[in-house]
């Protein structure tokens, strides 16, 4: 009307109306954000979303043939890896290292879980949904009622068995720019991401509380290995390091600190390794292990890209990322590093992957 009339009442308004706009703008975009952060416990990830959105995959990689290359690439890759590991000259003698300490309290079953424990389970898991879900997890956790008694028979026959079920154990792997302003059209630029059954999380859910509690009880866990655990974060390694620093240079010494990062580290898990960590380092056994076996056992993946996708393709080594049980499994997998560090007297600190080893040393030394 202002700019039809011109007339300065109109103006007035006009400017009244649109402040009043922006107000209401700001408000719901601030609730919005506070809403998202405060529903996410990886602050540091959603902002990270929020402020660097993932690149679009170029459309000429949009094809079922792309799709195969990525899968032979993520799988060529973690070869490669092992190849180099395993004619390491060192490989054989840590593979020789065994626990410096009695299991006097073993885990050699799960326990059933009843139908209130369930529904805790599945209400506070996100409702991400992957191509493999028969039902958005969304409706599923609204029908949860309707589906709670064979729900709660699938998971307790998994537990009880020692089976983790072959219809859950394949992934959707999604490729992702590991950095935005990296080239979107090379292969090596992508880490794979995993999308897993909502179903098969529900029961990795509960082997990993069942597992946790066991493990907290009994001291198995390395103390200073931060990652993925209750009360432990990027902030308490950073505090334990800089701490140990500042205390060498009060006593007038200086810190040698050296940052190690694996390469495809979860990828790379071996299998047999990992299951003669779970039985002799934390002492699993009887069904609990044959659980464990059963669970990386068979699985295999997918790469899928908009509407195409790849050949199935198994996956003979690694814990799948994304999974709720692979930062737990890693944790265990790496339990000899402690030792290691120990018998060299090294200080050292872990965050899953990342590990930083540090020496005091004197000035003249």
């Amino acid at each position: 009307m202002w700019r039809k009339m011109k007339l300065e009442i109109h103006y007035s308004i006009y400017k009244d109306s649109l402040h009043a706009f922006n107000v209401e703008l700001a408000t719901a975009r601030q609730k919005f954000f506070s809403n998202l952060i405060n529903s996410n416990l990886n602050l540091f990830a959603t902002v990270e979303r929020l402020t660097n959105p993932p690149s679009q995959i170029p459309s000429e990689m949009l094809s079922d043939s792309k799709c195969n290359d990525f899968a032979s690439f993520f799988s060529e890759k973690i070869i490669n890896i092992r190849k180099v590991i395993s004619t390491s000259s060192s490989y054989a003698e840590v593979r020789q290292i065994q626990p410096q300490f009695q299991k006097e309290v073993t885990l050699s079953v799960f326990e059933a879980i009843d139908s209130k424990t369930l529904e805790e389970i599945v209400q506070h898991l996100k409702s991400s949904t992957c191509n493999l879900e028969t039902l958005p997890t969304s409706f599923f956790k609204s029908v949860f009622n309707c589906l709670e008694a064979d729900l709660l028979e699938v998971v307790n026959t998994s537990l009880l068995s020692g089976t983790f079920p072959n219809s859950l154990k394949t992934a959707v792997v999604k490729p992702l720019l590991k950095k935005s302003n990296l080239d979107n059209t090379i292969l090596s630029n992508y880490r794979p991401i995993s999308n897993l059954p909502f179903i098969g999380k529900i029961i990795e859910k509960v082997v990993f509380n069942q597992l946790n509690n066991y493990l907290n009880s009994n001291g198995y866990l390395d103390n200073f290995q931060s990652g993925f655990r209750p009360h432990h974060c990027t902030e308490t390694a950073l505090v334990k390091i800089i701490n140990d620093i500042r205390l060498n240079s009060d006593s007038c010494k200086i810190s040698v600190l050296v940052l190690l990062d694996l390469s495809a580290a979860f990828d790379t898990v071996d299998h047999n390794i990992l299951l003669e960590r779970l039985e002799n380092w934390v002492g699993l056994s009887g069904m609990a292990l044959n659980w464990f076996r059963s669970y990386l056992e068979g699985r295999g993946y997918y790469v899928s890209i908009g509407e195409h996708q790849s050949k199935w393709t198994s996956m003979t080594c690694g814990v799948p990322q994304g999974s709720i049980l692979a930062p737990l499994l890693f944790s265990l997998y790496m339990l000899p590093l402690s030792q290691i560090m120990r018998k060299n007297q090294i200080a050292y600190h872990s965050y899953a992957d990342d590990t930083q080893i540090y020496l005091a040393l004197s000035p003249n030394d």
